[in-house]
């Protein structure tokens, strides 16, 4: 499985390609093939997104994942505090005030 994921240009947050637009949430990824490098081409050049890129997952019983530990924590948020990871369910994800 390939996964698309570069940042959004306004927020700066990690997003993930879904098949026809972005969302912070690794759950809503989808299966790029051997299309990836093509929409990453095409997004950055829409300037939607900063720096798209490939990257290789694996579907889990929860949805799709990445591979590589880097990743994984771009993804779900920080390693040792679970309480702040980004969590689908919240309405608030990504909402926060600087």
């Amino acid at each position: 499985m390939k996964i698309l994921t570069g940042n959004d240009l306004g927020t700066g947050d990690v997003v993930w390609w879904t098949g026809s637009d972005w969302s912070r949430h690794i759950e809503d990824a989808s299966d790029v093939g051997d299309q990836g490098e093509a929409i990453a081409q095409a997004e950055e050049g829409a300037r939607r997104v900063n720096t798209p890129y490939v990257i290789d997952g694996e579907m889990t019983e929860t949805g799709p994942r990445p591979a590589h530990i880097k990743d994984r924590i771009r993804a779900l948020g920080p390693t040792i505090r679970p309480d702040l990871t980004l969590k689908p369910a919240d309405p608030e994800a990504g909402n926060w005030v600087i």
